[in-house]
């Protein structure tokens, strides 16, 4: 029967004019490809296979086509076009290449497993040449798994290479990112895609799988034999039969250590032993009356390696290979319980009614314990830092609360407000410090020292407060022995050290003479005798100064010859004067150079260039050199001063 329609006839029920025996109804493909591009095309073909002649030509338009000719018309004749272009995301769209991998890790931290192998997936996908590696997820691993490496493509070296399909192949080694994959195995696919394009693949190798992984998948079957032992006997046997032991646990050798007393009592229904603390009052300790809880103690270990980690695993019947048991407790014999040595001095009497029993031990005899007396330690005093008094720094280690040293309070009634004055120069190589000059005080009463520099106008150092009042030790003094400098280590010429800086005492006052004389018993007669012998000249001179009749048969001119030569004498001992100064400072007052000056201006100008014009000489050589009540004949005076 003809499938085509017949017109003019009813489709009427029971009329069919459809082939019984077609059996393919699909519809025919209307996309096509022209240069590697998709176009959508009419059908020619209806469902079935039927012949459309809707989109068909019709006769007469092929009768024209096949009469005119190609030259004439369309003009030269065009060459055929090549095969369509294919792109690469069309032509390897979901081609991927598949190769069975693996890599070893070590694993430093495990005494069980020394390295890892895992196993992994290495994908190419020739599309856009990426690369994906992916780990199967082992359940329970423990191993953070998956995509260990996201899909993109891969660098190859550090040139901007990437890898290609052609780097891939069976039996080799392939670094990515520092991690080197072992490539055993791929897909059929991926052998007949290489094969295709000309490369050899290699053989395969089987896949090596992780030796600690095989392991948990086959445990080793271990049979214990049940022990005889009956705990279920010695429990009702024994209930709430416990041994007590009175130990000791010397711990002198460690610092602040020392002998603790201890109760060990030893369970005998599950054969536990537990360590109690034993307090007293005010011994200083915190309230906690157990030591070690109620447990089995491990006495002999098995033989492990070194490195096994028992410090952090559970003790448990296959590490330890014996157990310590009642007869393990004796008295008088040490015994090692969790790394600590107990004495056992002594127990209790249902004790030794149990050893008597069932062991037929009878000694019990308690050991004395001896208390080791505390051994001295030396006290070190520790060398002298400088701040405060010697004595004052020696309290502080004697007592967490110093006391201050006691003073002499008859010693300080006695000589209050007696101070003794010296005249110090600085022993220092600057030579600007040549012609400084301090005053020394020495205090009667606490023996103390200050030190004042007198302001010298226009010499750019400071005056004033040089020492405050303290105490100063000699050198060599030590903090158990402090010897301080007194009245009789300070003689003229002699040196005296203060905190570092050398004194040269050069001068003192009468008072400290006629101090020493009156305490002579107080003093060495070197020191009193030294002194005499620097007050002797002066008082010599002060009492011919006082004596105003000059000798018989003088004349004025050999009076003043004579005062001259003793004024000089009493200024060597005045070193800081300088002659030439004070020369100077007189010539520039007489600006008309008479020779004379008003007394007013003579005695200012003295003033200013520290001539002691109050000494008993030097005032009567000025009163010998006046001329009237206003006038100074100055060249006269300054023949005390030769230059």
């Amino acid at each position: 029967m003809s499938s085509e329609p017949k017109p003019g006839l009813p489709f009427l029920p029971g009329c069919s004019f459809r082939d019984p025996m077609k059996t393919s109804f699909h519809r025919s493909q209307t996309l096509g490809y022209k240069n590697g591009f998709a176009f959508s095309r009419l059908p020619t073909v209806g469902i079935g296979g039927e012949r459309l002649y809707v989109n068909q030509p019709s006769q007469a338009e092929l009768d024209e086509l096949s009469n005119t000719g190609p030259t004439l018309t369309y003009g030269q004749a065009k060459k055929a076009p090549p095969s369509g272009f294919i792109p690469a995301h069309v032509a390897f769209d979901k081609k991927v290449l598949k190769f069975d991998a693996y890599f070893q890790e070590d694993v430093p931290l495990s005494t069980e497993e020394h390295y890892r192998i895992r196993q992994v997936g290495i994908y190419y996908y020739l599309e856009d040449d990426t690369i994906s590696v992916i780990e199967p997820v082992v359940k329970n691993s423990g191993i953070p798994q998956g995509k260990l490496i996201r899909r993109h493509r891969v660098p190859k070296n550090d040139h901007g290479d990437h890898y290609h399909w052609k780097d891939l192949n069976r039996g080799i080694n392939i670094t990515m990112y520092g991690r080197t994959y072992r490539i055993v195995d791929c897909d059929p696919f991926t052998q007949v895609f290489l094969e295709s394009q000309g490369i050899e693949v290699n053989p395969p190798e089987k896949m090596v799988f992780d030796p600690y992984t095989e392991l948990r998948r086959m445990p080793m079957r271990m049979y214990i034999t049940p022990s005889d032992f009956d705990q279920l006997k010695q429990f009702l046997t024994y209930d709430k039969q416990v041994l007590r032991f009175y130990a000791m646990w010397d711990d002198t050798n460690s610092m602040f250590g020392e002998n603790r007393p201890y109760i060990i009592h030893y369970y005998l229904a599950d054969d536990t032993v537990e360590v109690r603390e034993v307090h007293k009052p005010n011994d200083g300790r915190d309230p906690f009356p157990v030591l070690i809880k109620r447990q089995r103690l491990p006495k002999t270990f098995v033989d492990k390696k070194k490195t096994f980690p028992s410090c952090v695993l559970e003790i448990s019947d296959e590490e330890v290979l014996e157990w310590y048991t009642a007869k393990d407790f004796a008295v008088g014999k040490p015994t090692t319980l969790l790394g600590r040595t107990f004495f056992i001095y002594d127990c209790d009497e249902f004790t030794r009614n149990f050893y008597r029993d069932k062991f037929g031990i009878t000694d019990f005899q308690p050991v004395e314990i001896k208390k080791k007396p505390p051994e001295e330690v030396p006290q070190v005093i520790p060398p002298y830092n400088g701040y405060g008094f010697l004595e004052d720094s020696l309290q502080n280690c004697y007592s967490l609360f110093p006391k201050p040293p006691r003073k002499d309070v008859i010693k300080m009634l006695e000589n209050d407000h007696k101070v003794l004055r010296y005249q110090v120069a600085l022993e220092s190589p600057n030579p600007v410090d040549a012609k400084r000059r301090f005053i020394l005080s020495y205090f009667l009463s606490n023996d103390m020292i200050s030190i004042y520099e007198p302001p010298v106008r226009n010499s750019g150092i400071i005056g004033g407060k040089y020492l405050g009042k303290t105490r100063v030790a000699k050198p060599g003094s030590t903090t158990e022995n402090a010897v301080y400098y007194g009245p009789s280590d300070l003689t003229i010429g002699s040196t005296i050290e203060v905190f570092g800086h050398r004194f040269v005492i050069t001068d003192a006052d009468e008072y400290v003479l006629n101090y020493m004389e009156s305490n002579a018993e107080s003093f060495p007669a070197t020191t009193l005798q030294s002194m005499r012998d620097h007050f002797h000249p002066r008082q010599v001179v002060e009492e011919t100064a006082k004596s105003d009749v000059p000798a018989p048969g003088t004349s004025k001119q050999e009076e003043l010859d004579e005062l001259i030569a003793r004024v000089q004498e009493e200024l060597k001992l005045h070193n800081y004067l300088n002659y030439s100064n004070i020369r100077e400072a007189l010539l520039r007052c007489d600006k008309d150079e008479t020779g004379f000056l008003d007394k007013a201006k003579f005695l200012s100008v003295c003033d200013s260039v520290k001539v002691p014009t109050s000494a008993v000489l030097v005032n009567k050589l000025i009163d010998l050199c006046s001329c009237g009540d206003d006038k100074i004949n100055y060249r006269d005076f300054l023949r005390a001063f030769p230059s």
